[in-house]
């Protein structure tokens, strides 16, 4: 599947709420499916700068893929991070330093953030293209 399949995914699974509680319910429980982070990846380099809350975000590079893990101490950040990962992980360094982002917006996240969050969003993201950016010099 393509990242921007994925977001599609995204896009029409948030398009059954109407109401934003329910959204943002939607994110807790994206948040709360996914696997918690290996404590040894709970560490200062893993943590991201920028974010209000804590988020770890580990990458590992495998057969030319990187696949993120993360893990936040709040919640809704937890269903970002989760939105994030499901959205890039499993993807080549290329393809995420590629990705139009897109779902953010169309999903109406973006307004729906404080603007710690927003900025946290933002350094999620920066973030992961860092990683895709060092993986993909490493592997040329």
């Amino acid at each position: 599947m393509t990242i921007n399949e994925r977001q599609d995914e995204i896009i029409e699974e948030f398009q059954d709420f109407d109401d934003w509680m329910d959204k943002y319910q939607l994110l807790i429980d994206l948040g709360n499916e996914q696997e918690p982070l290996d404590e040894k990846y709970k560490t200062e380099s893993n943590l991201i700068d920028g974010c209000q809350s804590r988020v770890w975000l580990q990458a590992d590079y495998e057969d030319g893929k990187i696949r993120f893990t993360a893990e936040s101490d709040a919640l809704i950040v937890k269903g970002i991070v989760a939105l994030l990962i499901r959205v890039l992980s499993d993807s080549t360094p290329q393809e995420i330093l590629d990705a139009d982002l897109y779902f953010i917006e169309k999903i109406g996240l973006k307004e729906h953030l404080s603007p710690t969050r927003s900025n946290g969003l933002l350094a999620m993201v920066k973030q992961m293209r860092m990683y895709a950016l060092a993986f993909q010099s490493k592997g040329n």
